[in-house]
């Protein structure tokens, strides 16, 4: 059975032998043996006999079936592609000076693209920490053969070429720019170079996007400061700022804040990050989402009195507070009196308590509005409330007559109490001298002579001995 295995195997390496004699006369090879060519390149084509000396032969090649290049004792032709008319089969046929039949060699594909290949570079990841790095990759599709040059600027340095990196992935660790191309062959050919890839060194440092002044609500026209501030931790340097939001501006810059008058526009997420001054491609992360919400209607004030009229000698008092759901947040009030005035009231014309509070001793009609901010924004003024000024008050005045009535008539009781108490007086004195008179005269006529005469029973001692003595009473 072996011997059987080596008559076969015997067989196929003649038959073999037999069916491709012609190849084995001639070899075509070419280099470099690439796959595919762009225009410029050069290809060598070699055409080796397998018997006799080289210095025997002469040599053609065909293309397509047809002579490309006539026989010559060249036996390596070098074709610089000028398009993609070279692709195409090519055969080289070899003959001797002696002989006239010529022997054939193999037929070589050779494929020209169109287009002059650009180079394609891709990152792990575009942002590391600080001491980390990062892998690049460079390719060139649809060929093969290629070696790799890459570069490295920034904004400030101009590029530069990295040295000792000619293979397809390199490690970085340094911010900046980079792009690479390929090459190969001798005269180098290269590829159109790639797309830039910008490589970002993160520092630690949190930053945080804070606003000025910080009232809850914002209304249109207001003017805020948007403050990007880099908080202790990892690196202390010299920073400049860079903004993402609808009103911000995205150029790096050295101030970190950003002043604008809010619009309907403003609304929406700001972040900010800061980099290094001295190195453009080291920055921090950018800050969480900081979110503006303007709102579009204007707030009104609204004015309290305690009373309408303003009492002899007194003042009323007037409350101003901005109606809306800021809770008046950093509101200054500013007082009016009459409906033309445009300037506010201030410490001559009243007193002025906390925030938002006066009083007032002159009657007129009185109007407030609220402020804050720098330059200031007002509120639409309150409705106004007119306060009098009366001599007498109503409620005090009927009060006094009421107790001046009372005492009038309390005195007149007293002084008839009196007039009262003194008749009566006299009476009764009046009555117990006469009562003391009769009973005297009672005792008198008792001890008197019988002979006295009744007409003198009220008579005076006096009037009766007068009477006796026959004078005659006129």
């Amino acid at each position: 059975m072996g011997a059987t295995l080596l008559c076969e195997l015997g067989l196929f390496l003649l038959c073999t032998l037999l069916c491709t004699g012609h190849a084995q006369d001639a070899v075509l090879t070419i280099q470099p043996s690439w796959s595919s060519f762009f225009t410029g390149e050069f290809v060598t084509f070699k055409c080796n006999m397998n018997k006799g000396k080289d210095s025997k032969w002469e040599y053609k090649i065909n293309k397509n079936g047809r002579e490309f290049i006539q026989y010559n004792t060249l036996k390596n032709y070098r074709l610089e592609i000028r398009s993609t008319g070279d692709s195409g089969e090519y055969q080289c046929s070899g003959r001797t000076k002696s002989s006239h039949k010529p022997k054939h060699s193999n037929t070589v594909s050779l494929t020209v693209l169109a287009h002059k290949p650009r180079a394609t570079v891709k990152a792990g990841t575009t942002i590391i920490p600080v001491g980390g790095s990062v892998t690049l990759t460079c390719s060139v599709q649809s060929s093969d053969g290629w070696k790799y040059e890459w570069f490295r600027r920034t904004q400030t340095t101009s590029e530069v070429q990295i040295r000792d990196q000619q293979n397809r992935d390199i490690r970085v660790s340094q911010g900046g720019i980079y792009c690479c191309r390929g090459t190969r062959g001798n005269p180098v050919y290269y590829t159109d170079r790639s797309d830039d890839v910008t490589i970002e060194i993160t520092f630690s440092n949190k930053v945080v996007v804070k606003q000025q002044p910080n009232w809850p609500q914002i209304f249109r026209g207001e003017t805020i400061t948007l403050t990007c501030e880099v908080q202790e931790g990892g690196e202390t340097t010299e920073w400049e700022y860079e903004w993402r939001g609808p009103r911000t501006p995205t150029q790096w810059t050295h101030n970190n804040d950003v002043t604008f008058r809010v619009s309907e526009s403003s609304s929406g997420d700001y972040m900010c990050k800061s980099r290094r001054r001295d190195d453009s491609y080291s920055s921090t992360e950018w800050s969480e989402a900081f979110t503006l919400s303007v709102s579009t209607d204007q707030p009104k004030s609204q004015i309290i009195s305690d009373m309408r009229n303003i009492p002899v000698g007194g003042n009323v008092t007037l409350t101003c507070s901005v109606n809306s759901s800021s809770s008046s947040s950093g509101w200054k009030y500013y007082w009016y009196r009459d409906e033309n005035s445009s300037e506010p009231l201030t410490i001559q014309d009243a007193v002025f308590h906390s925030n938002g509070q006066i009083s007032v001793s002159q009657e007129g009609l009185y109007r407030c509005r609220g402020g804050r901010g720098n330059p200031v924004y007002y509120t639409e003024d309150s409705q106004s409330v007119r306060i009098d000024k009366k001599a007498v008050p109503e409620p005090e005045r009927s009060s006094f007559l009421t107790w001046l009535i009372v005492g009038l008539l309390c005195g007149i009781l007293l002084i008839l109490l009196l007039l009262l108490l003194y008749v009566f007086k006299r009476s009764k004195d009046s009555f117990f001298v006469r009562t003391q008179n009769t009973n005297q005269n009672e005792i008198q006529r008792q001890n008197s002579s019988p002979l006295q005469d009744d007409a003198c029973f009220y008579e005076s001692i006096k009037d009766c001995d007068d009477t006796q003595n026959g004078k005659v009473h006129k």
